[in-house]
Order: C-alpha cells, then structure tokens, then sequence
C-alpha cells in the first residue's frame, strides 16, 4: 500500500482564497448574487441506489501546492493519486476528532469529491471512492513526521485513515467561489446546497455531503461556470 508524505491537518490549513484558518469566517460574508438558476441534479453512477438516502457522500481536502512541514512537502494533488499504484493512497494526517469520526463513519465503496485546498484556485477537481475502511493512521507514531503525535498509543490508537481510489477527474473544474454563490443563494431559496458543511465548517478537511448536495455537484458539471 503505497503511502505518500501527504499534507492534513484534520481541521485542513485554509484555501488563499480563505485567507487563514482564523479568518475563515469572512468566507461567507462576501456578497454573492441573488439568484442563481440552479441545474436540475441528474442521475448519477452513484445514484444507481434508488431509494437509498441513508448513502453517505463526502467531500475530502488535500494540498496541490509544495508547502514544507517539518521538512516534509505537504503537497498530494489529485494527479499525485492518479500516479499512485493502482491510483489509490491512504488518506493520512487527519488531526481533528470530527474529521476522524467521519473517517471512521465511512463504508467501502463510497464516493468523495477531492478536493484542492489551500492554493490559488481551489475547488473539486475530481471523485475518488473508499477502498479500505478506517485502520490505524501510521504517520501518529512516526516521531519524524509532522503528523506524530506522542499521546497516542499503539495498543490504542488516537487517530485512523482510510484509502481512497482515483475514479475520475470531474468534467470541469467546481470553485469554490461558484459553489459559494449557490450556498448564498440556496440560503435564502432552500437549495441543495443552502447548510452545506463547506460553509458551515469550513476548517474540516473530510466533510460529509448529503446525496442531495453531491447530485446536485455533480449537476454542476453539466453547466456552463459562474
């Protein structure tokens, strides 16, 4: 199992267009247009299970742009997944208790948007889906990797990852500005989009999405961009 140096933080380190984990709550204080005429979700290879709206969906952050912990390069873009062997990695570095919960929360087989963070364009470039359920995360005992930590114990692990396999790259780029204009806008309309975690938590770095907000993503693509 390939396991490259990769870059979470569980509360993930905020986009450029965020400004900085602390100032993340201006995120949502930029105006946005009133109305966005938002396209009808289509059916989608994840919607194969009619009828089944318990399916968990998530959104997961990763860095595409070289940043140096600890001497280490945070960097993993979705075309470092894609060059991975069989195009699967495990998710590792997640420091934050809800984000770790999510992990945990996830079955195989389930689908996520990857998610480009903390650069000068970020957005979901593409989908990946659960390969293996969560295990312990390897980097906690590492005393050389940013993500150690010496609290956790082997017999009783703090922190779990999940892998994750490249499925495919979306057929445009979703910013995050465009899918900020619909949360505004599905606020005051009652939209797929109108609680969507991104907004509400944005420091997550693994986020759930219900299958109404992931049909609705994946609508998106369909669409010319905002």
């Amino acid at each position: 199992m390939p396991r490259p140096r990769k870059r979470l933080t569980g509360a993930a380190g905020p986009d450029k267009k965020e400004l900085s984990e602390k100032r993340t709550k201006t995120e949502n204080s930029e105006n946005t247009p009133a109305k966005l005429e938002s396209p009808s979700p289509q059916k989608t290879s994840t919607s194969k299970n009619c009828g089944k709206n318990v399916s968990n969906y998530w959104l997961m952050k990763s860095e595409p742009e070289s940043r140096l912990e600890k001497g280490v390069d945070m960097k993993f873009s979705i075309e470092d997944l894609k060059a991975q062997p069989k195009q699967t990695a495990c998710w590792d570095g997640v420091r934050n208790y809800q984000a770790r919960n999510f992990l945990r929360a996830m079955k195989l087989e389930e689908e996520a948007f990857f998610y480009h963070s903390n650069c000068k364009q970020p957005g979901i470039v593409g989908l990946m889906k659960i390969v293996k359920e969560a295990y312990p995360d390897h980097t906690q005992f590492e005393k050389n990797n940013p993500h150690y930590d010496p609290s956790s114990k082997e017999d009783n692990p703090k922190w779990s990852m999940v892998d994750v396999q490249f499925v495919r790259m979306m057929k445009r780029f979703i910013s995050l500005d465009e899918l900020k204009a619909y949360h505004q806008a599905h606020k005051a309309t009652g939209g797929p989009l109108k609680s969507m975690t991104l907004f509400t938590r944005q420091r997550l770095s693994v986020q759930p999405l219900t299958r109404e907000e992931f049909d609705f993503i994946l609508s998106l693509e369909e669409t010319e961009p905002r």
